[in-house]
Formats: structure tokens, sequence, C-alpha cells
């Protein structure tokens, strides 16, 4: 008795394995196929604007902001390889200030994934201060400014450990820079399920 059980069980194996090879390769085009895994092409070209959700999600920064009476200019967006290499000499083999760790193809603006800000005080003129509350309620408008960021999923420079980059806000939908040194690039419509890590300015 317990044979015929156990050959009636594997015959139910066998017919649900087949079924589910039908499924796969035989299935029509409007049937369901499977997801095969994203390849990187080493041949990506570079982005030559920002992604659209990062472009999407700035111009939501600024209006918001504006509601809380604070000015928000952008002082950069998508930057080439060669512009990356520039300033990261800066503080090495040129004179100034140390503004970067990452070279040309190591910094999410290289990939239209990131953005640098700055405020516009009461006079007009752009800084970088901080500490300046031009709204008069108490708080830091850049901390708010942050704060509104991060509501709209942006990593803010200003967390990192290694090195603290203030103006920055990148939107890495999913990709390690190491994965976009590969070729992956994100999807215009989608972000990766999974969340990457990177803090390179």
């Amino acid at each position: 008795m317990f044979r015929k059980i156990n050959n009636v069980v594997a015959w139910l194996i066998m017919l649900m394995t087949i079924g589910f090879i039908i499924v796969l390769f035989i299935d029509g085009e409007d049937g369901w196929q499977p997801s095969l895994p994203e390849l990187p092409d080493p041949n990506a070209p570079m982005p030559e604007k920002l992604h659209p959700k990062v472009a999407e999600k700035k111009d939501i920064l600024i209006e918001k902001a504006e509601e809380k009476g604070i000015k928000v200019v952008i002082t950069e967006g998508l930057r080439s390889k060669e512009e990356q290499n520039a300033l990261y000499k800066r503080g090495r083999s040129q004179e100034g200030n140390i503004v970067t760790y990452a070279e040309g193809g190591e910094s999410y603006h290289n990939y239209g994934l990131a953005i640098d800000f700055a405020l516009r005080n009461d006079k007009g003129k752009v800084i970088w201060n901080t500490a300046y509350d031009g709204n008069d309620n108490g708080k830091s408008d850049w901390m708010e400014v942050v704060s509104i960021a991060k509501s709209l999923g942006f990593e803010w420079g200003g967390d990192w450990e290694r090195f603290k980059d203030y103006p920055h806000l990148q939107l890495d939908m999913g990709y390690s820079i190491r994965e976009l040194q590969m070729g992956f690039r994100p999807d215009i419509l989608e972000e990766k399920s999974e969340e990457q890590g990177g803090n390179e300015g």
C-alpha cells in the first residue's frame, strides 16, 4: 500500500515538473516569462543630464523648502569625469582645500544621481552657512532642507563618517558606485529593490 502511495506521489511530482517546464518554455508570448538577471554593459554611455527621478525630487525639494521660507540654490548636478578629476586635484596637486575623495567615475554626480545645494539669504547672497536661520523659526535652514531631502529618499553627505560633505545629496537608486562603473544604469521608471550603500561625493 505504501509503495502505491509513493508511486502516486512520484507521478504527481513528475507531472508538476513537466507542467512547470511547459510554462517556462512553451507558453505563448503573453504568458509568464522568467525574469533574467540584469547584466552590466561595459559600453554603457555616461549620462548627459540628471536622472529624471533625481531631477524631479530636486524640484520638489526646492518647492517644499520655499514653502518654509527657505531659498535653495542647486550649485551642482551632473558632473563629468573630467570635472570630477579636476575637483579631486584640489588640495593635492593643486592649491585649495580638499573637497572630495572621489576621482572621476567614483562619484554619484558622474552618473546624474547627486546634487549639491546652498542657501540664498535675505540679501540675495548664496551661502553655505549651516547655522543660518533666515525664516526665523529657531531652526537651522540647512538642516530643514536636509530633513526634506531625506524624506524624499536622498542620502545626505553630512551623515558620512569618512568625509562630511554637507552640501551633497544623492539618490543612488539601489546601485553602488562599483556597479555603475561596471556599466549598470538605473532604469528610468524603477529603482532596484535592494538598498546599496556608497558614500563618495
